[in-house]
């Protein structure tokens, strides 16, 4: 079974021992690496729809891993139970995490560890888990083919962060890179090309769009 880079350096971050809920599990392949891995990683996989539940089924049949891997079909967190420590959400819209969690608040009390990769407000998901008792505790670039992804471990605790800080992440700031770099020269692009189209009486917006122009010029700027 091949499995992408994204998925891998997922499943690479999640450490020994942990139990782990997959949410919006599609096809499996995240629970079955993390379960070969060898390192008494358990997981639930989890999907709101019954079709991919059924492909992940298949997979886990397939990979005869049935008594290893169980599979729950469930709005979010709907389907948590205690012994879970881990939970872990990918390729979803960054809004939408938050909005998985705020219906399941309860949750974010019981678990030590959170891995996400959001496709999008991975400001608004560090600032929402940050207020609701978590720390950045490791942040990950992945390139897979022309898009590059950021993965965010949180663990329980608290930290004070700066908007440089959460706009970047503190992790990403100690180690920046090649793909620190190339992710927000497309950010820098993006947001100028986003300038050149805004109507005049968006003020507020591209007033937030020149300041993010300038913080990430500064940035770059900074590694050259």
């Amino acid at each position: 079974m091949k499995i992408n880079d994204r998925l891998k350096k997922i499943g690479d971050l999640v450490e020994a021992n942990s139990f782990c809920l997959d949410v919006g599990c599609d096809h499996a392949f995240l629970d079955i690496y993390l379960v070969k891995r060898n390192l008494n990683i358990k997981t639930i996989a989890s999907d709101i729809a019954e079709g991919p539940l059924n492909i992940a089924k298949q997979n886990i049949k397939n990979e005869r891993l049935e008594d290893e891997i169980e599979v729950r079909l469930g709005n979010g967190l709907d389907v948590y139970s205690d012994e879970i420590n881990t939970i872990i959400i990918s390729g979803m819209g960054g809004r939408n995490i938050i909005g998985i969690f705020k219906r399941n608040l309860e949750v974010l009390k019981k678990v030590d560890t959170i891995i996400l990769s959001p496709n999008n407000y991975q400001v608004d998901v560090k600032m929402f888990l940050t207020k609701n008792g978590f720390y950045i505790h490791n942040e990950e670039f992945v390139k897979e083919k022309k898009f590059i992804y950021q993965i965010i471990v949180f663990k329980r605790g608290r930290k004070n962060y700066s908007k440089r800080e959460y706009f970047f992440g503190p992790i990403f700031l100690e180690k920046k890179g090649n793909l620190f770099d190339e992710y927000y020269k497309r950010e820098l692009l993006s947001r100028e090309i986003l300038l050149k189209v805004l109507p005049r009486n968006y003020i507020w917006k591209r007033f937030i769009t020149k300041k993010e122009i300038k913080l990430i010029s500064r940035e770059i700027n900074l590694n050259l």
